[in-house]
C-alpha cells in the first residue's frame, strides 16, 4: 500500500511538473518604449496591459519610458499590448493613440509626441540647409 501511495504521489508532482513547465515556456517578456511623463501615465499605461487576460507582469519606466511585460504567448499577442496602451492615451513606437484621446490627458501627461519630435527635426534641417546657399 505504501509503494502504491509513493508512486501516486510521483505521478502527481511529475504531472504537475509538467504543467507549471508549460507554462513557464509559453511565458514571454518584452520590452519597448511607451511615451509618458509622470506617475500618473505609469499607473495608466500598466492598468491598461494588466487588464488583458493573460499579462502576468508589468512595469512602465517614467526616466526610461521602456515598458517591460510578461505574458502568456499563447493568450496574448504583442500588438494587443501595444493596442490596449495606445487606446488609453499613450503611443508606441507601434501604436499611436487617437489625437482625441491624447488631448484628453491631463497636462502633466502630455508628453512630446514622437511625431512632432521628427517633424521639428526635419524643419530644424531644412532650415540650416536653406541657410547654407
Amino acid at each position: 500500500m505504501k509503494t502504491l501511495t509513493k508512486l501516486m504521489l510521483i505521478a502527481v508532482f511529475a504531472i504537475g511538473g509538467t504543467s507549471l513547465l508549460k507554462a513557464q515556456d509559453d511565458a514571454a517578456t518584452k520590452e519597448f518604449k511607451v511615451y509618458g511623463n509622470c506617475s500618473m501615465c505609469e499607473s495608466r499605461i500598466e492598468k491598461a496591459v494588466k487588464s488583458i487576460d493573460g499579462v502576468s507582469l508589468t512595469d512602465w519606466d517614467k526616466e526610461t519610458k521602456m515598458i517591460s511585460v510578461t505574458f502568456d504567448a499563447e493568450k496574448v499577442e504583442l500588438h494587443n499590448i501595444h493596442r490596449a496602451i495606445a487606446k488609453v492615451g499613450h503611443d508606441t513606437d507601434t501604436y499611436k493613440a487617437d489625437d482625441k484621446v491624447y488631448k484628453e490627458l491631463p497636462g502633466c501627461c502630455q508628453y512630446d509626441r514622437p511625431e512632432a519630435e521628427k517633424k521639428a527635426e526635419k524643419e530644424a534641417e531644412e532650415g540650416h540647409e536653406g541657410h547654407k546657399n
